[in-house]
């Protein structure tokens, strides 16, 4: 027996360590905390079928990626007294609204968990392992490393005499703070990428932070190069950092794109496959940043760093066939009777893929980094 579920998840802040929390609600008979899930349905794509769960079990939108996170398989007793195997594909739900009513309001207790309590609230183990995948703030703050110079001063009671030692060594720049400051801002570009195509009157704001993000992107990313520049020791190769940076920008450049597009042809309906692919470049942002802390360690989380890349690398190909499937849709709806309203959606889908690809390109470089100091 199969099933869909959505896991419902925000974040406090747009750092990459930043908080995770996620949305359980209680089962209707056994008042135990479970995802919402259901299932699936004929006329809707698996995660447009999670999607809607959510909304009736815990009354919570927001985008939803069509890559699942993974699944899990639990045990159901049946009315008839069978007791039977369900697998469950679990959707990532980045939750944008909760609503003041709902379908299941007077069923389900609805309630916000940190990440780690989630985890122990359910009771398929799993289920529990998934979630503590799914963010790994607490891993990535333990990933940060500090350095032997400090380690060495702060036992010694001898801060001021290292302290001048210190600034005699060559300098190896702050690339790490660099890459998640960047990686901060690009996970905030794409929240609002999310939004913006949801539509509705609060479009011209979004479009205006993400214009505000691709500049402060550029900022950091003119920062990362001087620094390359002004540095006598770096973590990795000049050019691996020049090139993680660079598709990492690109990304954030693609985004700022479409919303210019979006803005200048003043597009406000979104076909169901736009919005999947904004979906996917939340997740694929989330998983990015996650990534950033662990390349201080990357011989100690190269495991970790390949599931990520893997992950990242699978959205992609999945946004590929998105991409084909709505402008093939698009150019038979629009293709002869109303072309230039085709010609704009092509250009955005074109938009949305390069931000996708430039998510590979990330993985890309970061599968390297790992190859080379692994």
């Amino acid at each position: 027996m199969r099933q869909i579920a959505a896991l419902p998840y925000r974040t406090r802040g747009n750092a990459v360590d930043a908080p995770v929390s996620i949305m359980l609600v209680t089962s209707r008979e056994t008042k135990r905390w479970v995802i919402p899930k259901g299932n699936p349905s004929g006329n809707l794509a698996p995660h447009a079928a999670a999607a809607m769960e959510a909304e009736e079990e815990a009354g919570v939108r927001g985008a939803i990626c069509p890559t699942p996170l993974g699944s899990y398989r639990y045990r159901k007793r049946r009315g008839n007294g069978a007791s039977l195997m369900f697998d469950v594909e679990v959707f990532p739900l980045a939750v944008t609204q909760e609503l003041d009513a709902w379908k299941e309001q007077g069923q389900r207790t609805r309630r916000w968990f940190p990440l780690a309590e989630a985890a122990d609230a359910v009771e398929e183990a799993d289920l529990a392992n998934l979630i503590r995948s799914f963010g790994a703030s607490e891993f990535n703050r333990a990933a940060r490393q500090t350095g032997l110079i400090n380690v060495v001063a702060e036992k010694s009671k001898v801060g001021p005499m290292f302290a001048w030692f210190q600034r005699l060594l060559p300098k190896t720049g702050n690339f790490f703070e660099l890459f998640e400051a960047h990686a901060a801002t690009l996970v905030a570009a794409a929240a609002a990428v999310g939004r913006l195509l949801d539509g509705g009157p609060g479009m011209k704001d979004h479009i205006r932070e993400i214009h505000e993000r691709e500049h402060e992107a550029d900022d950091i990313i003119r920062e990362v190069l001087t620094t390359v520049r002004r540095t006598f020791l770096t973590p990795f190769d000049r050019g691996a950092i020049t090139s993680l940076i660079a598709a990492m920008d690109d990304a954030v450049d693609e985004m700022h794109s479409a919303a210019s597009a979006i803005e200048l042809y003043e597009f406000t309906e979104f076909d169901p496959e736009m919005k999947d692919m904004a979906a996917i470049i939340v997740d694929a942002a989330r998983l990015a940043a996650e990534a950033m802390p662990l390349l201080r360690d990357v011989g100690r989380n190269g495991g970790r760093l390949h599931e990520l890349t893997s992950r990242l690398v699978r959205m992609e190909g999945h946004a590929d066939e998105i991409h084909a499937a709505g402008l093939k849709k698009a150019y038979q709806r629009d293709g002869a009777s109303n072309t230039l309203r085709f010609i704009v959606a092509r250009e955005i889908y074109k938009h949305l893929e390069r931000i996708t690809d430039s998510f590979e390109d990330v993985a890309n470089e970061i599968d390297g980094i790992v190859i080379d100091h692994s």
